[in-house]
């Protein structure tokens, strides 16, 4: 049986991918990386064109390349940090976003921790966000490019005092001298997305092992993880960014509650726990207010605790839309005014809608398979006006909910 994240690291020259990072961590490759900053992806023939009459092919081939994962990973790491970064295909991909990995951190050091062995490190995101944190890292990946680049970026963000970068097999690393350890296993395969937790690379299994073998641990896994799939020892936790759903941690050790659930937000870094799943909330009528969760809050199947809190019940047993009859504010849910509750029929909505001068239209849906755009485009918007509609299922059935955004 092969071994879990093993690998056997080759030399640059026979690799044409390490050989072309090392090229461009040359001043020739540096000085054509800082040109391409701005650079057109749509230009890239021309760019291309004009750069191979001063250049090696195959160092301007690599330059381009890099300059449009650095333009991907802007969105995740901010341009200041993404323009100084390298990065892969891959690692641009599974990489952490720097808001998510900075809270993480963030708890970590507010517990003490020091030192942090950091499995599966990819590009290093992690790494940096705990090195930020004034955290000694090991950063530890199998693939001699991966971690090359991760060192690369250590280096450029002037962390690399505080990150070690090791290419090792992930299960033969002595964690014990760290205080806490950090895995982020492979949820990709050569099909795509893996759903199952024990096809990770390293599985779960192994992962939760390791964790609980050390003072403190997190785990970071899909937000779709089942939570049967959940130990009883660990924290979980589900992050949301802007309002996007971006992962979910297992907490591991002291300064954790086994068992709890939590939703946590970004940027405002509002959080809520609860200590244990809570009873089934109630079902009732659709009140004079909707609220729709945070789908962190969702995730961590908290949508009962804000039924709790706002005195209210949800519009359908299988629906995550929460109703009341007086208002309520949080920054666990976006909230609505309901002023019409239809059936579901095209023609009645859009006759609705010509009679307020609707001219601008947000569609959020749960439970129906009615397109957005395709609900849009058969309206046929006109005037100064704007509504949101909701498609969803009240007490079983086919429902529109029209209304405005409370505040």
């Amino acid at each position: 049986m092969d071994r879990v994240n093993a690998s056997t690291p080759a030399a640059p020259s026979d690799d044409p991918a390490r050989a072309a990072f090392a090229a461009l961590r040359t001043p020739e490759g540096e000085q054509l990386l800082a040109g391409l900053r701005d650079h057109d992806p749509a230009d890239e023939l021309a760019t291309a064109t004009r750069l191979r009459r001063t250049h090696p092919a195959e160092l301007v081939s690599a330059a381009l390349g890099q300059a449009r994962l650095r333009q991907r990973a802007v969105a995740k790491f901010g341009a200041e940090d993404a323009y100084r970064m390298y990065f892969t295909p891959n690692g641009v991909e599974q990489a952490t976003r720097t808001s998510v990995a900075a809270h993480r951190a963030a708890r970590f050091a507010g517990l003490g921790v020091r030192s942090v062995a950091d499995l599966c490190c990819g590009i290093g995101g992690d790494a940096i966000a705990l090195a930020r944190a004034g955290i000694s890292v090991l950063a530890v990946d199998r693939d001699p490019l991966t971690a090359e680049v991760a060192r690369a970026n250590a280096e450029a963000l002037g962390l690399a005092g505080l990150v070690e970068v090791r290419c090792a097999d992930v299960t033969e690393i002595d964690t014990a001298p760290y205080d806490a350890v950090f895995v982020d296993p492979a949820r990709r395969g050569g099909r795509g997305r893996i759903f199952d937790p024990e096809a990770y690379s390293p599985p779960l299994s192994w992962a939760t092992a390791a964790a609980l073998k050390a003072p403190r641990a997190a785990l970071k896994i899909a937000p779709g993880i089942p939570h049967e799939a959940i130990g009883p020892e660990a924290e979980a936790e589900w992050i949301s960014d802007g309002g996007d759903v971006k992962e979910a941690v297992l907490w591991y050790g002291e300064g954790f509650a086994p068992g709890a659930f939590r939703a946590t937000l970004l940027p405002s870094g509002a959080t809520l726990t609860a200590p244990a799943p809570l009873p089934a909330p109630p079902v009732g009528p659709v009140g004079r207010y909707l609220y729709e969760p945070d789908g962190a809050v969702i995730r961590a199947h908290l949508v009962a605790d804000i039924v709790e809190r706002c005195g209210g019940r949800l519009v359908d047993e299988t629906i995550a839309y929460v109703t009341s009859d007086e208002p309520y504010s949080s920054p666990y849910v976006s909230g609505y005014e309901i002023t019409d509750q239809l059936p579901f029929n095209m023609k009645r909505l859009k006759a609705l809608l010509r009679q307020w001068e609707v001219g601008v239209l947000t569609v959020k849906k749960r439970g129906s398979a009615v397109e957005p755009e395709e609900l849009r485009r058969r309206m046929k918007l006109a005037g100064p006006n704007a509504v949101t509609v909701f498609l969803t299922r009240v007490a079983g059935a086919p429902t529109m909910l029209v209304g405005h955004p409370l505040g």
